[in-house]
């Protein structure tokens, strides 16, 4: 079983205006209320290829109601550690160009914390958890570290997604995918990337300092594998982009969803690519449809560094 861990869900209030005008009354072209937060959408994206998930965090208030009805809706398993604050409301503002305002997290007391750690404890040495996002202010820091220890103490694989100190206290402990893009991975080390090549020495670091596999995506430029056997790249999809939200979490949905069935991480670099590009091309996360319609297109290259 795959289990995905979001402990700062929200509603993603998607709105779109024909042209922003600071200080004056806008009216709205079309809006749309979805269920947010990375680990959410992985399970989401998970569904649609097939693959079961169970999705963990907080929720709390009316706004958590809101996504626990939707993946009910979706037939999407749940085991929410329910919260007495309100899940946040995060506002993605499409128009000219696109603004988000995200939403406070709820403060999570120490019992609610507790609470969800004794939900991931019943997991096998069987499972591969998927850990994603930020964390509310209100949490301990480390917390992920924690939840790593217990995934460990279970004999569990894990994968993460976040940035920053809690990434890079995770890779001693060999998280199974990391998937930074090139402007996180860049910060993550206090540097920049004159070039595509500029990002190998960075992603084989990852490697080094425990990184089972690096998914590093670049927007226009496509996406690179980096495993022990060598540098991937992938080429670039066609299509209209209408939606950066939710594109990374898409493309490690497709990597774990495929790799845990064929243990073959080129197979799953393809579906990760094939996913993430789907639902850059969609409203909201891509549908099957489109998914399958994109895999095979995808062209993946092994580097030959000089």
């Amino acid at each position: 079983m795959i289990y995905t861990v979001t402990l700062n869900p929200s509603i993603d209030y998607i709105v779109h205006v024909d042209h922003l005008a600071i200080g004056d009354l806008n009216r709205m072209k079309e809006d749309f209320k979805l269920p947010g937060g990375k680990g959410i959408n992985v399970s989401r994206i998970l569904k649609r290829i097939g693959v079961e998930s169970t999705a963990l965090g907080f929720l709390g208030g009316f706004t958590g109601t809101f996504i626990q009805d939707w993946l009910k809706k979706e037939m999407i398993t749940t085991h929410f550690t329910p919260v007495q604050a309100d899940t946040r409301i995060n506002i993605k503002l499409k128009s000219d160009t696109e603004t988000e305002i995200n939403g406070l997290g709820p403060v999570i007391s120490n019992e609610e914390m507790q609470q969800l750690k004794q939900t991931l404890s019943t997991i096998t040495s069987e499972d591969v958890v998927i850990l994603s996002g930020s964390t509310p202010a209100s949490l301990t820091k480390g917390f992920y570290q924690e939840l790593i220890q217990i995934i460990q103490d279970k004999g569990a694989q894990f994968v993460i997604d976040t940035t920053g100190e809690d990434l890079l206290a995770a890779l001693p402990k060999k998280p199974l995918l990391v998937k930074p893009n090139n402007h996180e991975l860049a910060e993550l080390y206090q540097t920049s990337f004159d070039s595509i090549e500029a990002i190998y020495p960075y992603g084989r670091r990852m490697l080094a300092e425990g990184a089972q596999h690096v998914l590093v995506s670049m927007a226009g430029d496509g996406a690179l594998l980096f495993t022990n056997e060598g540098i991937y790249r992938a080429n670039v999809l066609k299509g209209t982009l209408k939606n950066s939200v939710g594109a990374g979490d898409s493309m490690i949905a497709g990597f774990v969803g495929a790799f845990i069935k064929s243990g073959d991480p080129l197979e799953a670099f393809k579906w990760g690519v094939a996913c993430g590009s789907a639902t850059a091309f969609s409203d909201d996360l891509a549908s099957e449809e489109m998914i399958l319609s994109l895999v095979p297109k995808v062209e993946i290259e092994k580097i030959e560094e000089e």
